[in-house]
């Protein structure tokens, strides 16, 4: 069998079958961007008479591509100066009272051209791909209306054309009710109703809708209008569930067999079985805990320990977690939320996979899947959690050709 790429004597290759699916002295081989063997090198080398390229992995772990389940990956400006503000004391619920917060980023998004949004966007792509991040879930909601949310799409579907990373779009017309809505959040869920029924007809490069439901932002009646609307659509539906305060959303997600709840730092012993049984992925972001500089995390172990299928992603966003490093969220996983190093690394593969609906294609290194792999410069995937703060990640291989 003749190869585009082979990557030989991994010292330790996770295939995330069945688990870690741990090989040591490991082999994969791609062909067409998919892969075609993998196993011990000696078993690989069975089947393939030779390469385009080889990659020698000694000294090495490889591993799947990681897959961020959570970003708000397109916007405009920052929110240092919230920053500064929150290390005076002000809260991320007093900044949004006052009109900051997302309202923040909402108004520099809608005043920047597209081409702005695609610079600003790619930028973030690239450093995310240098990571190690090789499939990205994209939300809108950073435009509030529907010439700028659809504005986001466009830059979404360009992006995912343009980029080696591919990304997922995400509708997220519901992530807080806009200055125009104030007092007003009823009628603003209706106009959401109503327009997706619009992006519906206009064929808008949409594969899940998410609602935030929280404090501050949408009430579990009104998530439940958006996402019945959207699940009669045809899309799968998302949701930010219980990140500041416990409203009910998890167990909204579950009742309407949402693809997964997202946050979850206050999710009750109830709501965390009610994820399980339901088939819910639960989507902890350690990254937004860390960033608003809280001492309370999502408890991943008590989930896991439900029966729960946990994933990790970043959250990147403009206010609280202005980071693009999956390494990092598997580093404070393991120190904060209660997971090992072998489930944060299923979680951020596999398991991230499942929350944006590619577990047939991403997450895992098995026959038949996308070549999405990654080559660490250390020789313990225990690293990924133990070291911190520096990018363990070597090469990038996306759909069988080597990226960085």
């Amino acid at each position: 069998m003749h190869t585009d790429l082979l990557i030989t004597h991994a010292t330790q290759l996770l295939t995330m079958d069945g688990g870690l699916g741990l090989v040591a002295d490991g082999a994969v081989a791609c062909h067409d961007g998919r892969i075609v063997a993998v196993g011990p090198t000696a078993d690989v080398l069975a089947q393939v008479d030779s390469a385009a390229e080889a990659l020698d992995a000694r000294g090495h772990v490889v591993l799947p591509g990681f897959v961020d389940a959570h970003t708000h990956v397109v916007y405009a400006g920052d929110r240092v100066a919230e920053f500064e503000m929150r290390l005076r004391g002000a809260t991320y619920l007093d900044i949004m009272a006052a009109g900051g917060g997302i309202m923040s980023t909402v108004r520099a998004t809608r005043a920047a051209s597209d081409d702005e949004l695609l610079a600003a966007t790619r930028t973030r792509l690239d450093r995310m791909l240098s990571l190690g991040t090789t499939t990205v879930e994209a939300k809108t909601g950073y435009g509030l209306d529907g010439e700028t949310e659809r504005r986001m799409l466009r830059v979404i579907e360009e992006l995912n054309r343009s980029h080696a990373i591919e990304l997922v779009p995400t509708y997220l017309g519901a992530h807080a009710v806009p200055a125009e809505y104030i007092g007003r959040a009823d009628d603003y869920t209706d106009f959401i109703v109503d327009d997706l029924g619009k992006l519906a007809a206009e064929g808008q490069p949409i594969e899940f809708v998410d609602v935030f439901c929280d404090a501050g932002a949408f009430t579990v009646e009104q998530s439940a209008a958006i996402l019945t609307r959207a699940r009669a659509l045809g899309y799968r539906i998302k949701i930010h569930a219980d990140e500041f305060a416990h409203l009910g959303g998890a167990a909204l997600a579950a009742r309407l067999g949402a693809i997964s709840a997202d946050h979850l730092a206050v999710t009750p012993a109830e709501d965390r079985a009610a994820l399980a049984e339901a088939g819910v992925v639960a989507v902890v972001l350690p990254g937004t805990s860390f960033g608003l500089g809280h001492a309370h995390y999502a408890d991943a172990r008590a989930l896991i320990d439900a029966g729960a299928t946990v994933a990790l992603a970043t959250d990147l966003n403009p206010g609280t977690c202005v980071c693009e490093s999956m390494p990092f969220m598997v580093a404070l996983a393991c120190r904060y939320t209660g997971m090992t190093p072998g489930e944060a690394v299923i979680a951020a593969t596999r398991n991230a996979a499942a929350a944006v609906g590619r577990e047939r294609e991403n997450g895992s290194l098995t026959v038949g899947k996308v070549a999405d792999i990654l080559l660490l410069d250390v020789a313990d995937y225990r690293w990924l959690a133990y070291g911190f703060g520096d990018n363990p990640v070597v090469r990038v291989i996306k759909r069988g050709t080597v990226v960085r």
